[in-house]
């Protein structure tokens, strides 16, 4: 399953320092796929993937004094397209 991941920037400066020193602190069952920052806005777009949201807690958990999220269940377009 895909999530949209908004993640608004509390701490940029301590946001970089931690990914830095540990990375994205990511559970073994949920994969990085790609993302986009927006620099005015201090916001990051990122897809992941994971069986469920609640796979995600750990690392929304880990990140969540620095920033806040929104998550987002997703399809492909092609996933949405052929079920219609």
């Amino acid at each position: 399953m895909l999530f949209m991941i908004i993640e608004q920037f509390k701490d940029v400066s301590a946001i970089g320092e931690r990914f830095r020193a540990k990375g994205r602190m990511l559970p073994e069952n949920v994969t990085y796929q790609t993302s986009w920052i927006d620099p005015a806005r201090l916001r990051c777009f990122q897809v992941m993937e994971a069986s469920n949201t609640e796979a995600l807690r750990p690392w929304l958990e880990a990140w969540n004094d620095l920033m806040d999220f929104e998550v987002v269940p997703v399809v492909t377009s092609a996933e949405f397209w052929s079920a219609r």
